[in-house]
């Protein structure tokens, strides 16, 4: 069947534009929600999702549309419903019934040269090539994915400065994305077993998602080889004495992410040395979700972060020395060379089309120092701000064998390697979950799903 719009609620999108409006003064708008992607030849695309920041202003998914702030009013132009994909795709709105859905004018598709053409715009680039290209020809200068002009800055300010901060309708989408992944992990955890490929229990916990009538907000990691911090292949064997790390998130029907990792033992029980390092990583994980409050800085949250991970690191005699001067060294980040999170929202990395202006503050860049490069957020957190918190421990042969790393002299000699040896049954622990910002401070969107070690060891035998 089309599009349905009897559901549909128009207000927080009218009060979002409303925002949007205000922050732009007079100054034209374009957003585009882009174009399906083909996965081989054009009739045959990928599921068709709108751009982030088209859903946040107009929340329906409109292939091919443009969302138009003509300096006063918000307009939609969008292509014209074709008779002939009724036999294929059941009947189309019409552009009044979406007019009158959306609470703002909509247009033909082909107005919309005539309307640019006579005031100009400000613009994001689309992610998809064909989209880019359609506005690049409407504004009458070559735009580039992934680069914001200077031209468009006061756009994409105004976007973040918006979309940081999460309404009563994003959080109530937030948590129906949280519902759809709980019950993802819980069944994952049920399915695990000794023997079966990795794609069985992928199969499982995205059955769970699939069955709500909705979609992961990313490509699901269910892997034993949680060392490759984003592996996507799910065709191996789990063996007895293997842990599998699971990164799966639901996207919720409004296109809202969410974003949970958890490590269960495939045999239901951890080893004992599973067991020491999962205990570092959970450690570190609940004292850095107990520092989110309003005015922290992300970055201190991610510097508690090593710091904890490294003191337990110290304890269990894998690293050697003091812990400020291990952190300080980059020995823990041979471990943890992850940042330990990132902003959340209509986008499981939030806004990251953006660059480093959604995740870091004015004033604040990324720095090339092996312990933060790969920090995605660097800024202080404010009420209804939603991030994740997910550090983790992993033995990556790339960089442990590293000549510039693991293998630095000095490095090398803060590592105890027969130490190390004894963890060899661990390959990758990392724990995440998904965190609200409160005027008191914070709230655990993901706090259902398991983490504690006998409560994932009780539901694996549940």
């Amino acid at each position: 069947m089309g599009m349905d719009l009897s559901s549909f609620e128009a207000v927080p999108f009218v009060n979002r534009r409303a925002r949007l409006s205000q922050a732009l003064g007079a100054k034209p708008a374009l957003v585009a929600a882009g174009l399906p992607l083909p996965r081989n030849y054009l009739a045959n695309t990928y599921s068709y999702r709108a751009g982030s920041h088209f859903l946040y202003l107009f929340g329906l998914p409109l292939r091919g549309a443009f969302g138009f702030f003509d300096g006063q009013t918000w307009h939609v132009f969008a292509p014209n419903p074709d008779p002939a994909s009724a036999l294929w795709h059941g009947p189309e709105p019409t552009l009044q019934e979406l007019s009158a859905a959306l609470l703002c004018p909509v247009h033909a598709l082909e107005d919309l040269e005539t309307e640019v053409a006579n005031r100009g715009a400000m613009t994001l680039p689309s992610s998809d090539a064909r989209t880019c290209l359609n506005q690049s020809k409407l504004l009458g200068r070559a735009l580039q994915t992934g680069e914001i002009a200077p031209h468009d800055h006061p756009l994409a300010d105004a976007m973040v400065s918006l979309r940081l901060f999460h309404d009563a309708a994003a959080l109530a989408e937030m948590r129906v994305a949280v519902e759809a992944t709980t019950a993802a992990h819980l069944a994952g955890m049920q399915a695990t077993r000794p023997g079966l490929k990795e794609s069985h229990v992928r199969a499982a916990m995205e059955a769970q998602i699939i069955a709500r009538n909705m979609t992961t907000a990313y490509g699901s990691i269910v892997t034993v080889h949680g060392e490759v911090l984003h592996n996507e292949l799910h065709g191996g064997d789990i063996g007895i004495n293997d842990l599998l790390l699971a990164d799966v998130g639901a996207e919720s029907p409004g296109g809202f992410a969410s974003d949970v990792t958890r490590t269960w033992p495939a045999q239901g029980t951890y080893s004992s040395t599973q067991a020491e390092v999962y205990e570092v990583v959970l450690k570190t994980q609940k004292d850095v979700i107990a520092a989110v409050k309003p005015g922290a800085r992300y970055r201190d949250l991610h510097m508690l972060a090593l710091t904890r991970m490294g003191q337990g690191l110290i304890d269990l005699g894998i690293l050697r020395g003091g812990v400020d001067e291990l952190v300080e060294a980059g020995a823990v980040s041979l471990f943890f060379p992850h940042g330990t999170g990132h902003l959340l929202g209509l986008d499981v990395h939030d806004m990251e089309d953006l660059g480093d202006r959604a995740g870091y503050a004015p004033g604040r860049q990324r720095t090339k120092n092996f312990k933060l490069r790969t920090l995605r957020l660097d800024r202080d957190l404010l009420p209804r701000m939603a991030v994740t918190i997910e550090p983790g421990f992993y033995q990556v042969p790339a960089i442990l064998q590293h000549p510039e790393m693991g293998q630095d002299p000095k490095l090398h000699s803060l590592v105890d390697w027969a130490v190390l040896e004894r963890f060899s049954d661990v390959r990758g622990i990392r724990i995440e979950d998904d965190v609200f910002v409160t005027e008191e401070g914070h709230e655990v969107l993901t706090a259902a799903i398991p983490k504690e070690r006998a409560d994932v060891q009780a539901t694996m035998h549940a």
